[in-house]
């Protein structure tokens, strides 16, 4: 298979094949970080973790996930993309055998954290698909890379959630490998070779990222943008769960899984964003998708809770949470890899890690404000955080 070079590149082609096999890896690999989160309570009694040291079980996957951004992620300006991707996910499928034979608790998270350094093959492909991509239609094609993405991460938790309870947790990290087997053929038939033309050590590699942050002002800006939005998405889906089978509503984990199945319809804005960017309609997208975050929070209160009408608008508001949050990551996605094919895998890097920070201080957030002052509390923090985010988008 012939490789392609930066210098080489000028106008790639892509087709339709290669979007549908990038989109469905990246939902495959997403998921892999997703599925401990509604499994930490029956991973925890099994493996004989107190309480308090469950919520490690998600805490170690998510913080492998962030190393991979910082450290791994921006080999993808460094190594050919092809052996990068299928070294991570040859990582992963490991990782994932251990979770499933693990007995102990140590092996358990060891391989949870692993399984999220693995995963992060996934923020190799979309830069790569963003290179293959020309200039006319990148937005388009990262959109539709992007809305496969969305839905591994929204599908993931109601399906390992069914898994766990028609068999056991174990047959989800059994599948899920078997699934990184299969998708690790597939990608090694199907992936173009890219070769990137930076010829920096790794050293210089990272030294450059802090460089790239200070002097990109379109990176800072649509980091801070997403830091808010997707803080308040991670509140959202970690407090509606506690809202949902509290005394107000009294959802079983089925409904719950229901209720996280009614979102995915967001991930239909992903593609969406990446039409509107390519016709150079960035600005009024961006401030829709943070007024569709916005009202999502209103929109709760507006039924007393508990009610059938209180229960359909908090299905509202998860798909306007989902659209906007799915929307202004494209729309800074497509602003950030028009910078420049050299940098393109750093800056994503520090895009998704930055904030994919503020999502673990959503979640923090969001879990002390519910139980300090219930979903009255957590949805104005919510409310509050795309507001700050349109408040500083205003001034640009």
């Amino acid at each position: 298979m012939a490789a392609v070079t930066e210098e080489a590149a000028g106008q790639p082609k892509v087709s339709a094949w290669l979007i549908f096999l990038l989109a469905a890896s990246c939902g495959l690999l997403a998921a892999n970080v997703y599925y401990p989160q509604p499994l930490a309570g029956p991973i925890g009694a099994a493996l004989g973790l107190s309480p308090h040291a469950t919520g490690l079980i998600v805490t170690l996957t998510q913080l492998g996930y962030g190393t991979g951004l910082l450290l791994v992620v921006p080999l993808g300006d460094l190594v050919e993309n092809r052996k990068l991707v299928l070294a991570l996910v040859g990582l992963a499928t490991l990782a994932l055998l251990g979770a499933a034979l693990s007995t102990q608790p140590a092996a358990f998270l060891a391989s949870a954290f692993f399984i999220g350094l693995g995963s992060v093959a996934v923020q190799v492909l979309v830069p790569y698909a963003a290179h293959l991509a020309p200039e006319a239609v990148r937005g388009r094609v990262v959109g539709n890379v992007m809305s496969g993405l969305m839905l591994g991460i929204m599908l993931a938790r109601p399906i390992s959630s069914l898994v766990a309870e028609l068999s056991s947790w174990h047959v989800v990290f059994f599948l899920s490998a078997g699934a990184m087997v299969a998708l690790a053929l597939v990608l090694g038939f199907g992936l173009p070779k890219r070769v990137p033309a930076s010829r920096l050590s790794y050293g210089a590699l990272l030294a450059s990222m802090g460089r790239l942050l200070l002097t990109t002002p379109i990176l800072q800006r649509r980091t801070l943008y997403h830091v808010c939005l997707f803080g308040a998405f991670s509140l959202f889906w970690t407090t509606t769960p506690l809202l949902l089978a509290g005394p107000a509503f009294r959802l079983s984990q089925g409904g719950i899984a229901l209720f996280a199945l009614a979102g995915v319809a967001g991930a239909v804005a992903a593609p969406i964003a990446g039409r509107v960017a390519d016709r150079g309609w960035s600005r009024p997208a961006t401030a829709l998708a943070m007024m569709s975050a916005a009202a999502a929070f209103l929109v709760t209160h507006l039924a007393p809770p508990g009610s059938p009408l209180a229960l359909g608008l908090l299905v509202v508001a998860a798909n306007l949470l989902d659209f906007g949050v799915s929307s202004n990551l494209v729309l800074g996605q497509r602003a950030i890899y028009a910078l420049g094919a050299e940098f393109r895998s750093r800056l994503n890097g520090l895009y998704m890690a930055i904030f994919f920070g503020g999502g673990a201080v959503g979640s923090a957030v969001g879990g002390w404000a519910y139980a300090q002052g219930g979903w009255a509390l957590a949805s104005w923090i919510g409310l509050a955080l795309p507001v700050a985010a349109l408040l500083c988008f205003a001034t640009e």
